[in-house]
């Protein structure tokens, strides 16, 4: 398959179990990985991460094909997973690997990026201003392979987690299921 049409894009959203299956569903999207960024530990293992001490996010990177799902698609799809008010983590994940953060690879990507970040709040969907910090893109490490498509290999687990965190509520009340 010829990827040269294809982009990537880089969103924390808390836990990344979490956040593969939302984007897996659509067409364009070719693949999306778990892992780490956004810190200053090369290789990090989810131990270290979970330490709170390599300064690295959960995040996912998708690599996609724009001319069949934007970028902008993407954001809206961010957006809908996540609590962008909560500066300290993602519902009972706390600490700084749990945070949100869109990271941007183009200039395009950062300006879309904070124009959408600036809809969201003028929309006053939420009481509290968006926390989601736009940062530029830092290296990215696969996590372990026992988190990838982690809804996949373990659907009950999965839908339990995402349940009981509260992030299903959340988002069944701000946005409907």
């Amino acid at each position: 398959m010829d990827h040269s049409n294809y982009e990537i894009a880089t969103f924390a959203g808390g836990c990344f179990w979490c956040m593969v299956k939302p984007f897996d569903q659509f067409d364009g999207i070719e693949k999306v990985t778990s892992g780490y960024t956004g810190g200053h530990t090369e290789n990090p293992t989810y131990k270290e991460v979970c330490s709170e001490t390599t300064g690295h996010y959960e995040a996912v990177q998708i690599i996609f094909n724009p001319s069949v799902f934007s970028y902008e698609n993407l954001l809206d799809v961010f957006w809908r997973q996540i609590d962008p008010t909560d500066p300290g983590g993602q519902f009972f994940d706390r600490g700084h690997s749990y945070r949100t953060a869109i990271f941007y690879h183009t200039n395009e990507q950062k300006q879309l990026a904070e124009a959408s970040k600036e809809r969201l709040n003028k929309s006053f969907k939420f009481k509290l201003p968006v926390a989601t910090q736009i940062l530029p893109a830092k290296p990215f490490y696969p996590a372990e392979d026992y988190h990838q498509d982690y809804y996949k290999k373990n659907p009950v687990h999965y839908q339990r987690y995402k349940t009981g965190s509260g992030r299903e509520a959340f988002i069944n009340t701000y946005w409907g299921k």
